[in-house]
């Protein structure tokens, strides 16, 4: 289903802005008191506490990955890429650090709002689409666990049915999930636990 995306209040969220001095710097900082937004501005690299930001504003032309308390693409805020040299590495490098949305140089007397704005929600829908992936390989991991616990189960006679049938009684007997379940049979059975089956009941 597709979700309506909803302006969000800027109000009272910080900025930093890191771009050495410069009138590109006085004019985002205009933009973002018009809107509520407080900045910060640092040069020539941020704090590790710039991980408290909400947004971080970083310039393409002069920047580099040391500038940054984490590793290229792992911000945890959106970031907008100012833009000055539209040089292919330059906007390869800035592509890599996952700008989230840009504005170009020299910046003007508008756009930084709508800059937020997108980078706010290309932020917040990549890192839905991390989470749900991150979920989905845990259960394909956990299906895979399974599948190799019946296999376990089933050296012992049984057949598909009868193992996980075994699987799910033992499940409830430990009190526990079926993916843990699985997990235990496949820990018993490389532990060498083939040769004593009285682990399994």
């Amino acid at each position: 289903m597709k979700r309506n995306f909803r302006i969000p209040n800027l109000g009272g969220a910080s900025a930093i802005i890191l771009h050495r001095p410069h009138g590109v710097v006085a004019s985002i900082a205009r933009q973002l008191e018009a809107i509520g937004v407080t900045r910060i501005e640092c040069w020539p690299e941020l704090g590790a506490d710039a991980v408290a930001a909400d947004f971080v504003f970083f310039d393409v032309d002069l920047g580099h990955d040391e500038q940054f308390p984490w590793q290229p693409g792992e911000a945890p805020m959106p970031l907008i890429a100012l833009i000055g040299s539209e040089a292919p590495g330059r906007i390869e490098w800035a592509l890599n650090h996952n700008a989230d949305a840009h504005l170009l140089k020299p910046v003007g007397n508008a756009g930084v709002y709508s800059a937020l704005l997108i980078a706010r929600r290309a932020f917040d829908a990549r890192k839905q689409l991390d989470s749900e992936i991150h979920a989905l390989g845990e259960r394909v991991a956990a299906r895979q666990t399974i599948v190799r616990a019946v296999a376990i189960l089933e050296e012992r006679g049984l057949d598909d049915e009868q193992a996980y049938a075994q699987l799910r009684a033992l499940a409830m007997s430990w009190q526990m999930n079926m993916e843990d379940a699985a997990r235990r049979v496949v820990a018993w059975a490389h532990d060498g636990g083939r040769n004593d089956q009285s682990d399994i009941a």
